[in-house]
């Protein structure tokens, strides 16, 4: 069976031997890789904060059978809204695509879709996204509203600000209040906070993630942290996983139950961390790829004890 590096339609830097290039039907390949649905790390970092989320919200007043629902709801909601934002920076950036060696082979700027039918795209996996945000309650619902402007936004923050990552972080984090607002119809202070420290998270793996582009932002003009911390990255980044980590500790205290359990996830959250800057070199690309993906395991080590924590 052809490899995925052999197609000369796969994306250069999505995993050998994904899905998508295997066994998706190939009319079907051009749309999932405009999703990200060859490389699922992004779906994971969305999700992950939306489990902390009903975590803590379990954590506060008990579980309830309706949170294997607004579960099962987020995994769904994060596959199809995360597909629908990088459609949507896939549009913005199609230019800037177009001159970066990593991303010049995405279905936009390679030919594979027209503008239009990425517009059409982004609409039906919004409405999908819709579909499943009006079984979660008002308050998830308003949630879901408010967080359209950040999403709009990210995409164009690296041409106004070297810190597009928080834009990121403010985006990609949303879930962590929206789940709880499932559960719980409104939003505690458990999960703003826990929002806040998930937002250092991402500046620390996305940075991470941004140092495989920063030649090429470089020439053409865009900003990161990557760039903006260049060799001091390693001790700058270690000084968000700690603020993520100590912020966690702040957000797990507060619905006051099982504080032990919660706080021994975020202890192996933070080893993982820890673990990552030991391995972090700035200027080895595939390195640095390497790492930016361990963060779903980062993420699943204190999604686990928050759940152990709400359930026991």
């Amino acid at each position: 069976m052809q490899s995925s590096t052999e197609r000369p339609d796969a994306v250069v830097d999505a995993p050998k031997g994904n899905w998508v290039d295997e066994i998706a039907p190939p009319w079907s390949r051009p749309w999932l890789r405009l999703s990200r649905a060859d490389r699922p790390i992004g779906t994971w970092l969305l999700l992950l904060p939306c489990w902390w989320g009903i975590g803590l919200a379990m954590m506060a007043d008990g579980p309830r059978w309706f949170d294997a629902w607004i579960a099962l709801a987020c995994t769904i909601g994060a596959f199809v809204m995360r597909g629908a934002g990088c459609t949507w920076n896939d549009i913005t950036d199609r230019r800037i695509d177009a001159q970066v060696a990593r991303t010049r082979s995405r279905p936009l700027p390679s030919g594979q879709v027209t503008l239009r039918g990425a517009y059409g795209w982004l609409i039906a996996q919004g409405l999908i996204g819709l579909a499943i945000l009006l079984t979660l309650g008002q308050a998830a619902i308003w949630m879901g509203v408010a967080s359209l402007a950040l999403v709009a936004i990210y995409p164009f923050a690296k041409r106004f600000t070297w810190w597009p990552q928080i834009f990121l972080g403010l985006a990609f984090n949303w879930g962590v209040m929206l789940a709880y607002a499932a559960h719980a119809g409104r939003v505690d202070a458990a999960p703003v906070v826990a929002w806040l420290g998930a937002i250092a998270w991402t500046i620390f793996y996305d940075t991470i993630y941004a140092h495989q582009d920063a030649e090429d932002d470089a020439l053409i003009g865009v900003k990161s942290t990557a760039r903006l911390f260049g060799d001091k990255s390693p001790r700058i980044l270690a000084g968000f996983a700690l603020g993520a980590v100590l912020v966690l500790m702040l957000a797990t205290a507060l619905p006051g139950r099982n504080l032990l359990i919660a706080w021994a996830g975020v202890a192996g959250f933070g080893l993982h961390l820890g673990w990552q800057l030991r391995k972090f070199q700035p200027d080895q690309g595939d390195t640095c790829l390497r790492l930016f993906r361990s963060n779903r395991d980062a993420g699943l080590i204190l999604a686990l004890f928050l759940a152990v924590a709400g359930l026991a």
